[in-house]
Formats: C-alpha cells, sequence, structure tokens
C-alpha cells in the first residue's frame, strides 16, 4: 500500500438520502494516515511521503508549534478538537483553533465544531462510534444535519458498516481506531474507506517513515 496521487475532492448533486456526494480522493490518493500526539512522534513523519497527517490532542500550548513545524515540511494537519488538554470541545475552541492554530481539518464528535468548521474554511471531520447497528441509522441523520466533509468511524475493524456509512450518507469515510495490521488496513480500504488512520509506527513503512 503506497501514496498515490488523485484529484481534488469535488461536491456532486446530493444523493438519495440529502446528503452531498463527493467525487474524488479527499487527500490526493494518500490513504494512511498517520496518527500522533507528541512532537518526537511528528518529528518522525516530517521526512516522510505523507502529506497528511492526524494530530490526537496534546497540550494546547504545543499546538501552534506542531501545526507550523508539519506545515514548514509540506505536511497538513488534521486535528482532533476532543482531545485537547486545557480546551473545551465546543464552537468557540474550534473558532479559536480554526483562526490561531490553523489546521487543514478539524475532527470533533460534535456536530456544533463540524458547522464552525466549514464555516471557516477548514476540512470538517465527523467522528462517529458505531457501538450497534442502531447506530448507523444515528449516524446517517447526524451526517444529514452537520454536512461533514469527511466521515470518521470507529472502530475500523467493521467493514460492512464502512460501506453502508459511505454509500447512505455519500460522505468519504475513514477508518480508525482498533487496526492493527496491514491486512486490517486493507480490509478497511477496500470495504470502501479513502483512508485509515493509525497511530502504530511499524504500519508507518508504507508511507517512507523508517523504523527506529
Amino acid at each position: 500500500m503506497r501514496i498515490g496521487s488523485g484529484p481534488v475532492m469535488a461536491m456532486q448533486p446530493d444523493n438519495k438520502e440529502g446528503c452531498p456526494v463527493r467525487a474524488g480522493h479527499p487527500f490526493g490518493g494518500q490513504r494512511l494516515l498517520p496518527a500522533v500526539r507528541h512532537p518526537k512522534e511528528l518529528e518522525r513523519l516530517l521526512e516522510s511521503e505523507a502529506a497528511w497527517l492526524v494530530l490526537l490532542g496534546g497540550r494546547l500550548g504545543l499546538l501552534q508549534p506542531m501545526v507550523k513545524l508539519a506545515a514548514n515540511h509540506g505536511k497538513r494537519v488534521l486535528l482532533h478538537a476532543d482531545l485537547i488538554d486545557g480546551l473545551k470541545n465546543d464552537e468557540y475552541a474550534a473558532e479559536f483553533l480554526c483562526q490561531q492554530i490553523h489546521p487543514a481539518g478539524l475532527i470533533s464528535t460534535r456536530a456544533a465544531v463540524i458547522r464552525k468548521a466549514k464555516q471557516n474554511g477548514v476540512l470538517a471531520i465527523q467522528r462517529l462510534f458505531l457501538i450497534d447497528s442502531g447506530a448507523i441509522d444515528t449516524s446517517v441523520e447526524v451526517a444529514k444535519q452537520a454536512h461533514p466533509d469527511l466521515i470518521e468511524v470507529l472502530p475500523g475493524l467493521l467493514p460492512q458498516w464502512i460501506g453502508e456509512v459511505r454509500e447512505r450518507t455519500g460522505v468519504p469515510v475513514i477508518a480508525g481506531g482498533l487496526i492493527r495490521t496491514r491486512e486490517e488496513v486493507a480490509a478497511a480500504l477496500e470495504a470502501g474507506a479513502a483512508a485509515v488512520t493509525t497511530s502504530r509506527p511499524e504500519l508507518w513503512t508504507d508511507i517512507g517513515v523508517k523504523q527506529v
């Protein structure tokens, strides 16, 4: 599994459930999104092939220098707004993050954060936990109300649900959580996930990160 290139994501007419359908690949063909929390982890990715990465929150005071360091190396950061130490995950926090930290995207379970990200021209990724079959119907309704650019489905080990959420919403799906092997990455992608997030460094070798 290697990083490729692809067209920029574009808007298409709404699907049958009223959600906007998007064409192309949201990350230019990058299908493995490394997830980090600490500066040392970020430093390992700076010379890699990855153009996009996920920042799993962390200390508020470290966010701006980490995002700026990544940007200086041509990396675009997707920031988990719900996992930041010292910051409430509401629409006011989202506005602060968009205007002061300048991530390429925000990830959140909260619809208010998603809407604020879109208002600020930042990629909006709604995180959905599929704990049972009823959660799929709820997820579709949440997507219809918040209109995220992407949906992150957790856990990512449910290929059949990845495909269903993607088909019913028309929104590209990212698979995350509990994915530990290349076979599990491949299964999520085959099910229709646009990309897979992982914090496991042993899987980062596929984007040119050297093992330590």
